[in-house]
């Protein structure tokens, strides 16, 4: 029999897809991620082994995704199409590169995904596979033709887990599809399908609403060391955090509490497809305020412009799947070039969805207040500000004569 490593989650997709290798005479040995989702492992085993598979690997990665995933991107402001935190895209290299260690282990010839042919998951998993692996083979179901025959839809997924015994989770209560880690939730397809259709309140889950959030403000404090986060107190609380999880998890809390981190998008997938998407991403969202605002005071201008010029970059290679890629291996280490005197405390306001920053302060920081007050002279002569004007008005007057000669004035 050929061994295959499926990514595998206990939903209704992986679980038929497991069964359906079986049946097509593959021995399946299935793994599961644990990167911070909300799932009873110990089930999801089970249910592994009871469908049919060989072996089941369940790992967990969550320090990992903290620390080499998700404080990474942190460090390069990514935010694909300046809204979207990238948490479904950050978690897939990971897994991948996981799945395909126990590919190696087990000798397997193949590995296999459930993401559809339509997505931008499917693009994630097998560019990290091959990446790793040239030589890997892939079965993907959802661009298997004699899948797609069996399988026209949902419904047809639930008869044949009814068929073979497979227990399914009823999902009445929420009619779309939802990816769940560490670092946020995904919400889409089925009822938000409909881009002009508010998601309704229920379909938040990590977040608390906005007009059921605290009254009162909670004040804390973020360290940065080198653009990573080391410290996370609570001024109100007196609850201090360090170790990168548990910091992660605890800004979590905060700001699940306080509501912060919703986004409700239409975006761009790789594949060409526009799609909606409804995320929470809460302390996700209060380390990337934190953190713009620490290299506000730190990073030099030039620096700055550089650098935003290469988290868009950035943003699109992790949303398309290139986490594994020679150019993402040089941008990388430019940002954490960029990052190196990146130090400091920023202190915080948590508020009914939002997360301010009140204060900061850093070691490196680059601020004079002589030079910046309008109340002291300092070391700025306010004269040659004079000659730096007529330097950069140089090229609007010779403009401006271009343009009276073909008769128009901006004056008129």
């Amino acid at each position: 029999m050929k061994k295959v490593v499926l990514a595998y989650s206990g939903g209704l997709d992986t679980s038929v897809i497991l069964k359906w290798l079986t049946n097509k005479g593959y021995e399946v040995i299935a793994f599961v991620a644990d990167v911070g989702q909300k799932e009873d492992f110990t089930a999801v085993r089970k249910k592994a082994l009871a469908t049919g598979a060989k072996k089941v690997y369940i790992k967990d990665l969550r320090e990992e995704f903290v620390t080499e995933y998700i404080f990474p991107a942190i460090k390069a402001n990514a935010i694909y199409e300046g809204r979207y935190l990238l948490g479904t895209s950050l978690a897939r290299p990971l897994i991948a590169k996981h799945q395909m260690k126990i590919a190696k282990k087990e000798k397997a010839e193949y590995v296999s995904h459930g993401a559809t042919g339509k997505g931008n998951d499917q693009v994630r998993f097998e560019l990290s596979y091959f990446a790793i692996d040239p030589k890997i083979k892939i079965i993907s179901p959802w661009k298997n033709k004699d899948f797609l025959a069996e399988f026209k839809g949902r419904d047809d997924m639930i008869r044949y887990a009814e068929k073979y015994g497979i227990p399914v989770k009823a999902q009445a209560g929420k009619p779309y599809s939802e990816d769940d880690n560490l670092f946020h939730i995904s919400h889409e397809a089925g009822i938000l399908e409909d881009p002009a259709k508010e998601a309704e309140e229920d379909v938040y889950s990590r977040t608390t609403s906005w007009e059921k959030a605290p009254d009162k403000a909670e004040r804390i404090m973020i360290e940065f060391k080198d653009g990573i986060p080391v410290k996370v107190a609570s001024l109100d609380t007196k609850v201090v955090k360090t170790g990168p999880l548990e910091l992660f998890m605890y800004l979590n809390e905060l700001g699940q509490r306080h509501g912060i981190g919703r986004m409700d998008m239409v975006e761009n997938r790789f594949v060409g497809i526009k799609s909606r998407g409804v995320y929470e991403t809460p302390g996700g969202t209060i380390l990337h305020i934190a953190h713009k605002d620490i290299e506000g005071i730190a990073m030099d201008r030039e620096v700055m412009r550089l650098r935003d010029m290469l988290s868009a970059k950035i943003s699109e290679l992790i949303y398309n799947g290139f986490w594994f890629s020679p150019e993402m291996d040089f941008l990388m280490a430019a940002i954490d070039k960029s990052q190196e005197i990146i130090d400091g405390k920023v202190w915080m306001k948590l508020y009914k969805g939002n997360a301010y920053v009140t204060a900061r302060e850093s070691p490196s920081s680059l601020y004079d207040e002589k030079l910046s007050s309008m109340h002291i002279e300092g070391g700025f002569n306010q004269m040659d500000s004079e000659g730096f004007i007529k330097i950069n008005a140089i090229r609007l007057m010779a403009h401006n004569a271009i343009m009276k000669r073909k008769g128009k004035d901006w004056a008129e």
